[in-house]
């Protein structure tokens, strides 16, 4: 990747974020949803975003499929491509961070380095990591689109958990049994650990603080 151009300034804004989440009244934040294809990333992505709205908070899920039919479009799914496309979106991210949104983001991400740059490109308690445990057998089942079964085929090509490896997150900041628990209780536990965080408010914060201490 090129550097930036040294006649390219950054321009600061008369507004910060700091403005912008008094008038959201919340803070915002990273969620970085990952895990195997089938996982259910983008479910509990949208699902949480929907208990988010009706706090009155301000959000948008960047998801996976979307954002390759637009910003991304131009990548296929090798490693490299792969590496670009979560490049583009941790950039993504940050923007809508300052804009004082809770961005959800529901990506694969199958690789550790990748998923470190997007968090240093933010303050620690801004990017929030939460791995959605599933086991393959489980997302397998759950494939509707047959892509396990063309991956194993050889039908396609860099197949996460397939032809091409996933690299489970070491520390994430949050686990979520999304192979084993219910959407309705992986829901309220990504609820819960962001009133710990301070993001949101919710009446139970205080109480929750010790179960979440550990991550």
């Amino acid at each position: 990747m090129e550097s930036v151009d040294k006649h390219v300034v950054w321009h600061h804004a008369r507004i910060n974020r700091a403005q912008r989440a008094a008038l959201n009244g919340h803070r915002s934040a990273i969620l970085w949803f990952t895990g195997l294809s089938g996982a259910g990333k983008s479910t509990l992505a949208h699902a949480v975003e929907e208990r988010l709205h009706e706090l009155g908070c301000r959000t948008f899920v960047l998801d996976g499929d979307n954002v390759r039919q637009g910003l991304c479009a131009d990548l296929g799914f090798s490693d490299q491509d792969r590496r670009e496309n979560i490049r583009r979106i941790a950039e993504v991210a940050k923007l809508m961070l300052e804009a004082g949104i809770i961005t959800l983001t529901a990506f694969i991400s199958p690789f550790q380095v990748e998923r470190l740059q997007a968090r240093q490109l933010v303050a620690a308690n801004d990017f929030i990591e939460i791995y959605c445990s599933c086991d393959l057998a489980v997302c397998e089942q759950r494939d509707t689109k047959g892509l396990y079964q063309k991956a194993r085929q050889g039908e396609i090509k860099w197949f996460t958990g397939i032809s091409s490896p996933y690299e489970v997150p070491l520390h994430p900041d949050l686990i979520v049994e999304t192979g084993r628990d219910s959407l309705d209780d992986c829901v309220d536990r990504v609820m819960e650990f962001l009133a710990v965080r301070g993001v949101i408010e919710l009446p139970t914060t205080r109480s929750l603080t010790d179960e979440y201490r550990r991550f």
